[in-house]
């Protein structure tokens, strides 16, 4: 069992720092949507610079999407080097990925984190702040909803992954101060970061990250 770690905010307590963790049901596109939100924050005059922490011992750091758009061949035989050279979700490998996300006082971070709710899970994303929610089967939010609470994140955004969709949907903020939307065809090598659902997304953590706002 993960050791407990005291790093959940306390009320009241005020944070400068967004620790922003992609979470949702395996095969979501959360990966894809990392990529998409990073190059479209990018693209926001004066945005806080989008720092990635992978943390899934998958393969696909922060430098996959890039790699894939410009040799597949060789992103696909990067992963799988870098894969056969960890062992998963080893008590190293936890330990190291939580102490990142723990340590990093960046104004926007966000942490791309496996499908599965598991105690390395929760200790990794323990010293995180808020959530962004996806799922292609939005019946399992619920669960994740739950863990955030568990872990104590605050979940600002719930996305539906359309993956067979052709456009996409912007609800936006809701009254509970959540921001919704759909997302369609999130595969790799598309670019994401023009997408309308994606802008928006970008858009409203720039908002929460410079205005103080977070709840």
């Amino acid at each position: 069992m993960a050791p407990e770690i005291n790093t959940r905010r306390k009320a009241g307590e005020r944070r400068d720092d967004m620790k922003i963790v992609l979470a949702g049901p395996p095969k979501s596109g959360k990966s894809c949507l990392r990529e998409g939100l990073k190059q479209a924050v990018r693209g926001i005059p004066g945005a806080p610079y989008p720092y990635i922490i992978t943390a899934c011992p998958d393969g696909e750091g922060a430098w996959f999407q890039e790699t894939v758009n410009r040799d597949a061949q060789e992103a696909r035989k990067l992963k799988e080097d870098y894969k056969s050279s960890i062992n998963g979700f080893s008590p190293e490998f936890v330990k190291r990925i939580a102490d990142s996300v723990a340590n990093c006082s960046l104004p926007l971070v966000l942490v791309d984190i496996g499908g599965r709710i598991t105690s390395e899970n929760e200790e990794i994303c323990s010293p995180a702040t808020h959530a962004i929610l996806l799922a292609g089967d939005m019946s399992r939010l619920p669960e994740w909803r739950d863990f955030c609470e568990k872990v104590g994140l605050v979940v600002i955004a719930e996305v539906y992954s359309d993956y067979h969709g052709s456009e996409d949907t912007v609800a936006g903020v809701s009254p509970d101060g959540i921001f919704r939307g759909s997302i369609h065809y999130l595969e790799r090598g598309e670019d994401l970061s023009q997408r309308p659902c994606v802008v928006a997304l970008a858009e409203h953590l720039v908002r929460l990250a410079t205005s103080g706002e977070q709840s």
